[in-house]
């Protein structure tokens, strides 16, 4: 799920060496904190957050597969 959210990050910022994924758990739900530069923050909000809700809609259909509870946050 990582790998995921680095990988569409990436291809949507301009500085893409910039981008992380902290992974946090916590009781069985994963927290992920993705730092971008903030340049780049609001490339990845998107307009009324709608390019965040798309990443959060893919990183939940992956999370249900593996039977996970999974969180996107931005740092």
């Amino acid at each position: 799920m990582k790998e995921l959210v680095l990988f569409l990050a990436k291809a949507l910022v301009d500085h893409p060496d910039d981008v992380s994924v902290e992974p946090v758990e916590e009781g069985g739900v994963v927290k992920l904190m993705l730092k971008v530069s903030e340049e780049d923050k609001g490339k990845i909000i998107g307009k009324q957050g709608k390019v965040i809700k798309a990443i959060r809609s893919l990183l939940s259909a992956e999370a249900a597969r593996s039977n996970k509870k999974v969180f996107l946050e931005i740092a």
